[in-house]
């Protein structure tokens, strides 16, 4: 059943004036999910101008009010977890389970950001001056520009309107125009829960009208996740306007398994963190290093593991691995393979994928030395693998790359860990779990060339959407 979305401008369902948009399932191309109009800059202009009329009062509502309607979206959400998330898999292609699992992990961030409220908003310093306190207060940016990727239709987004919102600002949003029905969804639910007109605009659009939004002149800050490139321009179009930049880019993360790794627990959860999602995550797996004395028997167990992979339609229950997101994707992902191979890579292990819709195969190469895969983002269910002779290598190998964004320490030595920890140059560092992952209370980004800006979710997000203020308060003479 094929769904009609509409952009939210200004409070209003409005329908797009430049051309039709048509959003339809990676496991079955022909099927239409959703339909509507597709809005151009001028759509977007005005999504900045009313953004700009409503945030005097929005910013000047108390931080619980602001939360309450958050709260109040994430019940909406809540309840209608499974019927969205099976339109999250038709859409985007990931199984089903974790279409229902995006959909309450968004309800879960909103959540969050809904009770900031009640945690420490300010801070007051000790003043040299008798009668004096020195203040530090928080205010929004005021209106944001928030653009956000395909891989995540709905969590994504919802960890920076969230604390957009909550922290006092306006947003202006144009989500990735593969997936505008769960954006369409979000922007249902925060609508529904009462949010005034203008303090959310959600533009469906292409990407032209994305760059209309980021150098708008009117835009106070932009907040991204995407790829490198596009990540790039953005900050700089905001430097050279001297507006604040928030870019999440690429990753090409690594897991670690030394010696004495538990090799079933290392297994395990490096093929969730390789396959799960068909590897469309920025913190996916999708280098791994093995130390030489483990590395036969890893492989080996690595191997059933990935042919027992059932790649197929995400709806189906029993399916572990759906599609990637589009036949470019699939294009792009499977080239790379065959350049790998060509170089001399050697297959370890692939599943079996159908011919028909934008699937790829689960596949493990080896690799004789750091070429092109090591470095390139494949953004698929491609994991390339790599030897070390000692655990100093086997960082040197993990921190090679300008990515810095995830990676996973398979040890039971705490000395080992402990080295990690200050060896490897990555924003999230997991310990005997996957690489990807992230908790909303926490800060969540990368080191190196994969973020720019700060940090998001957890407190680090306020670092973001507001500046601060320091006040020295002194009253009069008594």
């Amino acid at each position: 059943m094929s769904v009609v979305v509409h952009s939210l401008i200004g409070g209003a369902w409005v329908t797009g004036s430049e051309g039709t948009l048509t959003d339809t399932n990676p496991a079955r191309p022909d099927e239409v999910v959703a339909t509507g109009g597709r809005a151009g800059a001028s759509e977007m202009a005005t999504g900045v101008r009313v953004a700009r009329i409503a945030a005097n009062d929005w910013a000047r509502l108390p931080m619980s009010a602001r939360g309450a309607y958050l709260t109040r979206a994430a019940e909406i959400i809540e309840t209608n977890a499974d019927a969205w998330g099976e339109e999250l898999t038709r859409e985007e292609g990931k199984t089903l389970a974790e279409g229902i699992g995006e959909v309450r992990r968004a309800a879960q961030i909103l959540r969050y950001y809904g009770n900031a409220a009640d945690r420490e908003s300010g801070t007051v310093y000790s003043s040299p001056r008798s009668g004096e306190q020195i203040l530090v207060t928080r205010k929004p940016l005021g209106v944001v520009g928030v653009v956000t990727p395909f891989n995540f239709p709905i969590a994504i987004p919802a960890w920076k309107i969230a604390p957009a919102l909550v922290y006092g600002n306006t947003v202006v949003w144009k989500p990735a125009a593969a997936v505008p029905l769960l954006a369409f969804r979000l922007a249902q639910a925060l609508t529904e829960a009462g949010l005034p007109d203008g303090v959310l605009n959600m533009i469906l659009a292409d990407s032209a009208a994305g760059e209309a939004l980021v150098d708008h002149p009117d835009l106070d800050a932009v907040t991204f996740t995407g790829s490198t490139g596009v990540g790039r321009r953005i900050a700089g179009s905001a430097a050279a306007r001297g507006v604040p930049a928030q870019a999440e880019m690429g990753g090409k993360n690594a897991a670690i398994v030394l010696a004495d790794a538990d090799l079933e627990l290392a297994v395990e959860q490096v093929m969730l963190g390789a396959f799960r999602s068909t590897g469309q995550k920025c913190t996916a797996t999708s280098r791994l290093v093995l130390h030489e004395s483990i590395a036969e028997e890893f492989l080996a167990r690595l191997t059933v593991e990935v042919e027992e992979l059932r790649v197929g339609d995400p709806l189906d229950p029993d399916v572990t691995t759906g599609p990637v997101v589009s036949a470019y994707a699939q294009q792009t992902i499977i080239e790379g393979i065959d350049r790998a191979v060509g170089g001399g890579a050697r297959v370890v292990a692939s599943a079996e994928a159908p011919e028909s819709g934008h699937y790829v195969r689960p596949t493990v190469l080896e690799l004789s030395a750091s070429t092109e895969l090591w470095f390139e983002e494949l953004f698929g269910p491609v994991l390339a693998v790599q030897r070390a002779a000692t655990t100093a290598d086997a960082f040197r190998l993990a921190n090679e790359g300008e990515f810095g964004l995830s990676a996973a320490l398979f040890t039971q030595d705490l000395t080992s860990a402990l080295a990690g920890i200050d060896d490897l140059d990555v924003g999230i560092l997991h310990v005997n779990s996957e690489s990807a992952g992230a908790d909303p209370h926490v800060p969540f980004g990368g080191a190196k060339k994969s973020g720019y800006g700060p940090k998001e979710q957890g407190d680090a997000a306020r670092e973001f959407f507001t500046h601060t203020t320091t006040v020295y308060l002194r009253g009069g003479r008594a």
